[in-house]
């Protein structure tokens, strides 16, 4: 029994000094006391007051730790972190803090944040009123997919006094799952329930069309196809009666996301790779609210993380989650295998989103033959980036030799991403050339564009 209580006294005694800290305003007091004493030896009368401030710094030491180490509670804090995080933008992670001492507490709160932010230096202070409750909120901004683990929650109080300070540590390693960006799909709810919100000016055409979505049952006219006469309903009527079809109103929509190398040049610390699997995740809410299907893939060396458009309660977690496993080494990608995958996988006319990127008017040369080959069976668009750091270049006025070679260079990446679009254009292949982050909305308002024309 003894030699327990010697041991738990031993722990004890440790766990002060661990939680024992000493405050910048203790040593500059410390300092201040020495230099008296040193000054004493050239002035006698200080030395009373050297020893009298000495005694009176070690009982207002001793009093600041009794304070600190006398409550047993003292603070208690609670880290409450968001299920998943949404990559890309601000999300809150709010901490609760309790003050048990009868004191006001002045408090630095350290939160060992996740290895992806990169940052050693942050803290947030405040004072708590004796026997209160705070709650404070702090935002980080996640650039990249996947996991990150918090580390314990540090919160070191000290009183008015200000010599020493007591650390309180809470909470275990937490891990929050860094999704693609869903905030942005309720910043887009608006206008994916107008439907008029982009009509201005667009006359919508009605076509008869010869899809599986049964309209009505209509007198034969001279025109008609013999193939939609309806035998049953001529032999009642006794004259030709035909079928009427109407293009289908739940139609596919595929967002083909490139995960090649071009894809993983940064704009605002994202990837391009990023920026479209977010523009992804919100089309494909979109289109679902507009009664379509949707479904997504990605590729490069080959077609993976396959998700069959489809217009169900289960499709968006399909979809979130399928966006959230593309992994990548960025190697070349291979439009011969994306031509194969399309042609054997989706064998409806569907409205295609390729989100890609060339730089130049030699790469789409190299892959015109495929993306031909794909728009003649469905309806392709390309979804390409502006270089904005390019595009603010060609504004600044050059001073010298060096900075006009430079405003000439990226004039001329300019001009081919023009030239690019025309390219495209010529062979009936619809484009959207756009900032990245423009490209959400860019990519809703083209498939509204083309919802409101019934050009698919």
């Amino acid at each position: 029994m003894e030699m327990k209580k010697s041991e738990k006294s031993n722990i004890g005694l440790v766990q002060f000094f661990k939680d024992l800290f000493l405050n910048n305003r203790f040593f500059y007091a410390m300092f201040g006391i020495i230099v008296l004493f040193v000054l004493s030896f050239i002035f006698p009368s200080l030395l009373v007051l050297s020893k009298l401030l000495f005694f009176v710094f070690v009982a207002l030491v001793f009093i600041d730790v009794l304070i600190l180490f006398g409550s047993k509670k003292g603070i208690e804090a609670n880290r409450e972190l968001p299920e998943k995080f949404s990559n890309g933008d601000a999300n809150n992670v709010p901490i609760s803090i309790t003050n048990h001492y009868s004191l006001k507490m002045y408090c630095t709160v350290i939160d060992e944040l996740p290895m992806q932010f990169q940052e050693r230096d942050f803290s947030i202070n405040t004072a708590i009123a004796a026997n209160q409750k705070e709650q404070l909120t702090y935002s980080v901004r996640p650039t990249e997919r996947g996991e990150y683990v918090f580390g314990a929650l540090h919160i070191y109080a000290c009183s008015k006094i200000g010599f020493a300070m007591r650390r309180f540590s809470f909470g275990e390693s937490q891990m929050v799952k860094t999704y693609p960006s869903f905030l942005q799909l309720k910043k887009y709810d608006l206008i994916s329930l107008n439907q008029s919100s982009l009509q201005f000016g667009i006359k919508k055409i009605r076509r008869i069309g010869n899809s599986f979505e049964f309209e009505q049952i209509k007198d034969y006219v001279q025109g008609d196809n013999i193939k939609d006469v309806n035998w049953k309903a001529t032999a009642k009527r006794n004259q030709l009666m035909v079928n009427q079809f109407q293009d289908e109103k739940s139609q596919q929509v595929y967002s083909i996301i490139d995960k090649g190398r071009v894809m993983k040049m940064p704009f605002d610390n994202l990837s391009l790779l990023d920026y479209a699997i977010n523009a992804a995740l919100v089309i494909s809410s979109v289109v679902v609210r507009k009664h379509d299907k949707a479904g997504v893939f990605s590729f490069s060396r080959k077609p993976e993380n396959f998700v069959v458009a489809e217009r169900r309660n289960a499709q968006m977690s399909l979809i979130q989650e399928s966006l959230y496993n593309i992994n990548t080494d960025y190697s070349e990608s291979d439009f011969g295998n994306l031509y194969g995958h399309i042609k054997r996988k989706i064998t409806t006319r569907s409205l295609l989103l390729l989100y890609t990127n060339f730089g130049s008017l030699d790469a789409v040369h190299r892959q015109m033959n495929y993306l031909r080959a794909i728009n003649k069976s469905h309806m392709l668009v390309v979804v390409f980036f502006k270089n904005t750091e390019l595009e603010s270049l060609k504004t600044q006025e050059a001073k010298n030799t060096q900075e006009i070679f430079d405003k000439t260079i990226a004039e001329k990446f300019s001009y081919d991403k023009k030239l690019i679009v025309a390219e495209l254009n010529k062979f009936g292949i619809q484009t959207i050339l756009t900032e990245p982050q423009n490209l959400t909305i860019d990519t809703i308002n083209k498939y509204l564009e083309i919802k409101a024309k019934g050009l698919l």
